[in-house]
């Protein structure tokens, strides 16, 4: 496949988009458990801000919600920079494409973490706290290991998803793969040659993605019983 000369820029490119996906991933997996521990939690303002949380985010277009958090924080953060005597603030589209897609996923983790903990027995913790362990030390030994089990399958559809998500910071003039190849199209008439050289590169990453996500399942797996 030629193209060009912009080899060297799309992979500059595939390396923002890996970036981007995975501090998007650690954003959405931190949320995602706040979310979900919330949702369980005896607190009622907790449950009903977390319900909240997953209920708005799952109700409105990916794209839109994208528009609304880059734009509207953008605002926002300019209204409390003025407060303080700053100047105009230009958000940066890297940040903003992180925090954005961790906004968006750490909805659908909520609801992949809240279920896998839902399936750990419960008379699990309670013996773990039976012995002597902290909550903190039950998390860690007992209730993370086999929610982990349980979550894997969810987690590893919502990255699939999040990793082509990052096509739609482009939107937002973050110059990743997608921008990459439309503008290296649009430049030499040969969008199709392009956008095929970006799909290629997004099924290399979800592929590649696939393949570790099974050996996390199967470590995980571990002493599992087949049912």
């Amino acid at each position: 496949m030629d193209l060009h000369g912009f080899g060297p820029h799309l992979l500059t490119g595939v390396w923002l988009t890996i970036k981007l996906g995975l501090l998007s991933l650690v954003v959405a997996g931190l949320l995602g458990m706040l979310g979900a521990l919330a949702k369980l939690s005896s607190v009622p303002p907790l449950r009903l801000l977390a319900q909240t949380y997953t209920t708005l985010v799952r109700g409105i277009p990916d794209l839109v919600l994208m528009l609304i958090i880059f734009y509207g924080g953008q605002v926002v953060l300019n209204q409390i920079g003025e407060s303080f005597g700053f100047r105009y603030i230009d958000v940066n589209p890297f940040i903003a494409g992180v925090l954005t897609l961790g906004v968006i996923f750490g909805a659908y983790m909520t609801e992949t973490f809240r279920g896998a903990i839902l399936a750990v027995p419960r008379g699990q913790m309670e013996a773990a706290f039976s012995v002597g362990m902290s909550r903190r030390l039950a998390f860690r030994r007992i209730l993370f290991p086999q929610m982990m089990r349980h979550a894997l399958p969810g987690f590893g559809n919502n990255w699939l998803v999040m990793i082509k998500s990052t096509a739609l910071v482009s939107i937002i003039g973050l110059e990743d793969v997608v921008r990459i190849g439309d503008m290296a199209g649009k430049s030499l008439h040969q969008p199709f040659t392009f956008f095929l050289a970006v799909g290629l590169v997004f099924l290399a990453l979800t592929t590649i993605s696939i393949v570790v996500l099974r050996w996390a399942e199967a470590y995980y797996g571990l002493g599992a019983q087949e049912q």
